[in-house]
């Protein structure tokens, strides 16, 4: 049935605000409160003190109808409407958020069916997973694991380059993974016990992991392209890196000594094996891997 409408000596449309819910598919309620929050164009007050709305206030609900059904928020819908925010910019918020949205569920599908496998894993995937998954639990650990007296920048440069990426599409098997690495980053004390020992002052500190970092760079380069591990720029970035922190002089005694000392603690080997299932490509802990190997071939 539609929607007979009064037109007053001024010629605007006037419709009631049951006649306006009708026309426009919606509540009485919901008008009254768009209304209310200054959603619509002012209405108007007929001689018994009533609602009376014109075609303005019909075509912005039917407009505010449709960006809620396309969920967008009643605010952000608002704005679009009253012109205050452009729709291409709404839409792509939106498109955003469901993006978000559905690689979280994707995280909790694979969550699922990792769990049907290894039930025992309940409190470790659970935990994990009560929020969206994030890099935060890590970086924590690794600000905890790594030197105190680094240098901030230094530190969360390191951080940055440590951090696995989170893959959109998770497998069962990626989503243990994540629940286990995000246990270990949990851990106080396993960082605790990953940090190095205290005793090189901030200078040598920083020379160490400066220079460490860019031969780290150079070894993902060398893995990139399938060298096997050898003498380079890697291997001489490395060992002079710590030859610097050291106060030593990098020659074949320092090379044969620095070959016997392995640095990778236990739970640091167990964070770059879980990192492994979530990164396809190569990580750090492969860089210092291949360069730790290189060493001990030249040694």
């Amino acid at each position: 049935m539609g929607v007979t409408v009064g037109t007053p000596p001024g010629g605007e449309t006037s419709l009631s605000i049951g006649m306006l819910a009708e026309a426009a598919g919606v509540s009485v309620k919901t008008v009254r409160y768009y209304s209310d929050q200054g959603l619509l164009p002012g209405a108007q007050r007929s001689a018994g003190g009533h609602r009376r709305y014109g075609t303005a206030a019909l075509a912005r609900l039917r407009q505010l109808r449709g960006l809620r059904a396309l969920g967008l928020s009643l605010p952000t819908a608002g704005e679009v409407a009253a012109g205050e925010l452009a729709l291409d910019r709404a839409l792509a918020d939106q498109r955003a958020e469901l993006a978000r949205q559905l690689t979280e569920l994707r995280w909790r599908e694979a969550a699922l069916a990792a769990l049907a496998d290894h039930p025992e894993e309940l409190l470790t995937l659970g935990e994990a997973l009560r929020a969206a998954p994030g890099l935060d639990v890590l970086a924590t650990f690794w600000r905890r694991v790594l030197p105190v007296r680094l240098p901030t920048g230094l530190k969360s440069a390191i951080v940055d380059v440590v951090l696995p990426e989170l893959p959109a599409e998770p497998t069962p098997r990626q989503a243990l993974a994540y629940a286990r690495l995000h246990a270990l980053g949990s851990d106080r004390k396993l960082a605790a016990a990953a940090r190095p020992p205290a005793g090189k002052d901030t200078r040598s500190l920083t020379l160490t992991y400066q220079g460490t970092s860019e031969a780290y760079r150079l070894a993902l380069a060398e893995l990139a392209r399938g060298a096997e591990p050898g003498p380079g720029e890697a291997l001489d970035a490395y060992v002079a890196a710590f030859a610097r922190g050291a106060g030593r002089v990098d020659d074949a005694a320092f090379r044969r000594e620095l070959a016997t000392f392995e640095p990778t603690h236990p739970v640091i080997s167990r964070y770059w094996q879980l990192v492994r299932v979530l990164h396809p490509g190569p990580t750090m802990g492969d860089a210092h891997d291949w360069i730790s190997a290189a060493l001990r071939l030249a040694s």
